[in-house]
């Protein structure tokens, strides 16, 4: 009997993050589906056609890198020609689905992306969008798309009057800890480079928990809900619509250009839209 690995745990994680959006969706009415979400032209089918396109991806990057090359290549083309090309590319045949079968589709990803995953070894390389990944950054970061994505269901949702509930959870860690360490990343994709001060990172987690990123000593710092770091870094919410205590120009600044996620550079939703 193989031992489980932290890597496990990692799978196991976003396992848990499929279901607990799982929850939210699978019992909306055909009519709530397409309800939009804060993503601008984007539903809740979109929301669940995108996260359905890219587990498949990410299974097949585990298992036949050379057939996720041609799709990658695919994308990159449509990408360069125009968003709704992108989007005809990976979401447009998922949206064209009845919910029903939608849901189906995304059930059999995430099953195809959890077999996929259940072999990899820890330090292993998956090729991706970007420079290749590993193991644990790639896991990680499905899990971040997926709690992210969530969230736009979850802002549709309740602002159509629909009640939506996703607790939050100690799964925010592996979010958290992405949105610290990219903070380089969000500055780099932008051109720049990340003031040279240390910023200190101190999160209360759902389950009472503090977790702490940076010296002790730092004059910047970011404090708060772990929910709501991660919602900045993710660009769900503006920082000021958050219950963050920011301190010092530094922080201050990275929480203005944070972005946990591969891609262009994008600018999360301004001041006031969720307070």
């Amino acid at each position: 009997m193989n031992t489980p690995t932290a890597l496990d745990d990692l799978l196991d994680d976003l396992l848990a993050e499929h279901a607990a959006l799982d929850l939210v969706v699978a019992p909306l009415p055909d009519d709530q589906w397409a309800l939009p979400t804060p993503s601008e032209g984007w539903s809740v089918a979109h929301q669940v056609a995108h996260l359905t396109y890219f587990d498949r991806t990410a299974a097949m990057a585990i298992t036949d890198p050379v057939a996720f090359g041609a799709a990658r290549d695919e994308l990159f083309t449509a990408g360069m020609t125009s968003a709704e090309e992108m989007d005809r590319v990976t979401i447009g045949d998922l949206v064209a689905l009845d919910p029903a079968e939608l849901l189906a589709a995304w059930r059999a990803g995430r099953a195809d992306l959890d077999a996929a995953a259940r072999g990899l070894a820890d330090g292993e390389r998956v090729e991706w969008y970007g420079p290749s990944m590993g193991a644990r950054s790639f896991l990680t970061a499905r899990l971040m798309e997926t709690w992210a994505h969530g969230q736009d269901v979850v802002d549709g949702l309740r602002s159509a009057g629909v009640p939506a509930d996703r607790p939050a959870t100690d799964r925010l860690r592996h979010i958290a800890q992405l949105g610290v360490i990219t903070r380089g990343w969000s500055y780099s994709v932008r051109g720049g480079t990340a003031p040279e001060a240390e910023v200190r990172v101190e999160l209360t987690a759902p389950s009472g928990e503090v977790w702490a990123w940076g010296p002790d000593d730092a004059t910047d710092t970011v404090r708060g809900p772990a929910e709501d770091f991660c919602w900045v870094v993710t660009q769900r919410r503006h920082a000021e619509d958050t219950e963050l205590e920011v301190s010092g120009g530094a922080a201050a600044d990275w929480m203005r250009v944070a972005q946990a996620f591969a891609g262009g550079a994008t600018e999360g939703p301004p001041a006031g839209r969720f307070a």
